[in-house]
């Protein structure tokens, strides 16, 4: 099994498909929905988790298995391939979240980045538990900086697709700092006219607690995606 799906939850036809993107080192597996992936069903959205490298990083083999699990999802439920598909996660996920919408060969048509990775090349040098990481998603053990410029945000940014993007970024995180990740990115999108609707969060660390209002504010971005 690669992947899992609120598909079960949905009531009615499904409307949009949310991709959740991991956190760095996660290798756990769902076998029901949450809180969150339950009302999003209520509303007709289906939530998908893919089992990716704990270290993926959003590499081109980690695209390339979201693009395969979307395309299969697609064609197993049915689904038309003008749903809204919008890409989610936090920390390395919002990386990913970011990177996708950039990189996939689908349209993902908005973005929600919590506490995100922005400027991948800093990040390397930000915590010495990263450098093995990046080196694993990037397949050398000599210079990476090309492959981390490529895969990052920060330095991509004229190839952001012009869509909705929600980002958050809480001012006490000390392992995403918000000053060398989303400040700048989110600087460089407004500079773009890309739209951009960034919360930063004074008492929030990396990726919580989140406020109710935050919290609600996330799902109602997600459902502002859904056409009428």
């Amino acid at each position: 099994k690669i992947s899992w799906s609120s598909h079960h939850s949905v009531r009615g036809p499904v409307r949009a498909i949310v991709l959740r993107f991991p956190g760095l080192g996660s290798a756990g597996m769902r076998d029901s929905a949450d809180v969150t992936e339950l009302e999003l069903a209520d509303r007709g959205v289906l939530t998908v988790w893919v089992y990716q490298d704990p270290w993926g990083w959003m590499n081109d083999a980690t695209r390339d298995l979201y693009d395969a699990v979307v395309t299969g999802l697609r064609a197993r439920l049915r689904l038309p391939d003008e749903l809204p598909l919008i890409a989610s996660g936090g920390s390395m996920g919002g990386h990913a979240a970011l990177t996708y919408a950039f990189t996939s060969r689908l349209r993902v048509t908005a973005c929600h980045a919590n506490c995100p990775v922005c400027d991948l090349p800093f990040h390397c040098t930000e915590r010495p538990d990263l450098p093995r990481t990046m080196h694993h998603a990037f397949g050398s053990y000599d210079d990476i900086n090309g492959p981390l410029v490529a895969h990052s945000p920060l330095h991509q940014v004229a190839r952001l697709p012009d869509i909705p993007y929600q980002i958050f970024h809480g001012a006490k995180d000390r392992a995403v700092g918000k000053a060398n990740h989303s400040d700048p990115l989110v600087a460089a999108m407004r500079q773009r006219g890309l739209n951009v609707e960034y919360h930063e969060a004074p008492d929030m660390g990396h990726c919580a607690p989140l406020t109710y209002a935050l919290y609600r504010r996330s799902l109602d971005f997600v459902c502002e995606q859904i056409p009428t």
